[in-house]
């Protein structure tokens, strides 16, 4: 067996599959090219463009998730944005217990499917319209549209994802609803072109990760609900 890879090899084994959800404007993308290629050239070659992006947008790679009871993963690929001790909006129904909410903002360039953050049943979605705000603005939190969804964990513990759309982003899509059981880095929704994702832990649970900190949703763990470790300092170097 040759174990050596040419160009197309290289290139193909990097690619990933486009999520359905973006199939419809992808053949949407394509005729339009096909269409233009035949009326006028230039602004076919514009299109390939835009439609490349709309792949691009849409990728769905597989991720490697850690299993160890107990481990929270990032819901989402982007830039740890904010980490926040509060109270959590009282839509959440997560009680008056400060908890610590961790923000990931996607840029337009990031992998925009949300993942589970641990294993559990969703036993509440909520739906709350609001603004189109910058997404990595603070106040994005509150004044945002946005989907929030309650996981109940196997010890009765409660975590909450909310899906924020920004400036950008108008179009919230979940996956999964009230009821569903979920495994821990399952996929459960997306958010169309550029948002944000907040994370509101468990009461008493601190972070493992530090602004300005790259995640990797269904990858990068956020933290440990069975570990007492103090929550790391961090520099950018």
């Amino acid at each position: 067996m040759n174990d050596r890879h040419g160009l197309f090899e290289t290139i193909t084994s990097n690619l990933a599959p486009v999520h359905r959800d973006g199939h419809k404007f992808l053949a949407i993308g394509l005729a339009l090219t096909l269409l233009f290629f035949m009326i006028w050239p230039p602004l076919a070659w514009i299109l390939a463009i835009l439609t490349a992006y709309v792949a691009y947008f849409f990728r769905d790679p597989d991720r490697v998730t850690p299993l160890r009871d107990g481990l929270v993963v990032a819901p989402a690929d982007g830039k740890v944005s904010l980490i926040e001790r509060l109270r959590p909006p009282a839509e959440l129904g997560l009680g008056e217990d400060e908890r610590v909410r961790i923000s990931i903002f996607l840029s337009v360039f990031d992998v925009h499917i949300n993942r589970a953050p641990v294993a559990g049943r969703i036993v509440r979605s909520i739906y709350v319209p609001g603004l189109f705000l910058n997404a990595a603005l603070d106040k994005a939190s509150e004044d945002n549209e946005r989907r929030a969804l309650i996981i109940d964990m196997a010890d009765s513990r409660e975590i909450a994802v909310v899906q924020i759309a920004g400036l950008i982003a108008r179009r919230i899509v979940s996956f999964k609803g009230e009821g569903d059981s979920i495994g821990v880095g399952e996929r459960i929704g997306l958010i169309r072109f550029g948002s944000r994702v907040d994370l509101y832990l468990p009461a008493g649970t601190g972070p493992l990760v530090a602004v300005g900190q790259r995640a990797v949703g269904g990858e990068t763990v956020l933290a440990d609900l069975k570990s007492a470790e103090p929550e790391r300092e961090a520099r950018i170097a």
